[in-house]
């Protein structure tokens, strides 16, 4: 029989509803809640050769560490609650410090240093050795009451065996030399837009259902990188250095479109736009302004 939305659970009895009812996509991904406290999640999401970015470096897509801050931010929001609301994400902002080493594990520590009656504010740091030496670090705001929904108070606990994470060869591809945007299905479309296919492997509320925001900021990331080399005439994608997403509206069971623009063009540094959306453009679900770090070229001085 399902709780009551309007039954608090105990701390202990929170915390295992959070490492039991996670997002379908951090289900799959093999992130766990490895320890919890009100209001702080240590989390850990295992080393997996499907997440790499750049086949030629190893070194992870940044939208697999997106998606892993924005679910540890949502474990230390909820654990700053007591399980009688929904939460999703408003704002998410991502600052890349260094490329992960390619074969270690990442963690991420999670703390929600405040909420208000509508919103939680949430700060992270994604790190392999050290939390003294992140990979990345992040600031969020999330919604509380988001929805009718809440996982935590579903009996549900991911039925059956969960999708898998594959990422088909397909040496044609643009996507060719990275697993982790082959494995969300990730083409280009009509007119340069980019496209990622609805599959159940990328929801995050499974109850709506609707996309998991990770997803959707891995794929306006992969979005701006495609769009930025191709404008640009680059010989090597640029590196990210920070990635602001504003979630918009929920991301539905269809697929997803993204375009790209440069707002700024340096030497070294570009910034850009991007939006996404399904069946309206007039209608995004999230856009997000962020930093790219352009290959060093002999000449090039950095902006």
């Amino acid at each position: 029989m399902t709780k009551s939305l309007n039954a608090p659970l105990p701390f202990d009895q929170l915390a295992k509803a959070i490492e039991a009812r996670r997002s379908v996509y951090g289900y799959i991904s093999g992130l766990r809640l490895d320890r919890a406290a009100p209001g702080e999640a240590w989390s850990s999401l295992p080393y997996r050769p499907v997440f790499v970015g750049d086949t030629e470096t190893g070194v992870l897509h940044g939208g697999v560490v997106t998606a892993m801050l924005d679910e540890s931010c949502g474990m230390a929001v909820q654990l700053a609650l007591d399980g009688t609301r929904s939460i999703a994400t408003l704002d998410l902002r991502i600052d890349y410090q260094k490329p992960a080493t390619p074969g270690l594990d990442i963690k991420a520590h999670s703390l929600c240093y405040r909420v208000t009656r509508s919103i939680a504010f949430v700060r992270s740091a994604a790190y392999q050795e050290s939390e003294d030496d992140p990979v990345a670090t992040a600031t969020a705001c999330f919604m509380v009451g988001a929805n009718r929904t809440n996982m935590l108070t579903d009996e549900r606990v991911h039925d059956g065996p969960p999708p898998a994470l594959e990422a088909p060869e397909d040496p044609t591809s643009p996507f060719a030399n990275s697993p982790f945007a082959r494995c969300l299905g990730i083409r280009i479309g009509e007119d340069d837009t980019l496209v990622m296919p609805f599959s159940p492997k990328i929801i995050g509320n499974p109850m709506l259902p609707a996309i998991h925001g990770g997803m959707t900021g891995a794929f306006l990331e992969t979005t701006a990188i495609v769009g930025v080399t191709r404008e640009l005439g680059a010989l090597a994608p640029p590196k990210p250095i920070g990635l602001t997403i504003n979630y918009l509206r929920s991301g539905r069971a269809l697929d997803s479109y993204a375009r790209v623009s440069i707002v700024k063009q340096g030497r070294r540094v570009v910034a850009f736009e991007a939006q996404a959306w399904q069946d309206n453009p007039a209608k995004p679900i999230a856009s997000a302004f962020g930093h790219f770090m352009l290959r060093k070229t002999p000449d090039a001085d950095e902006e």
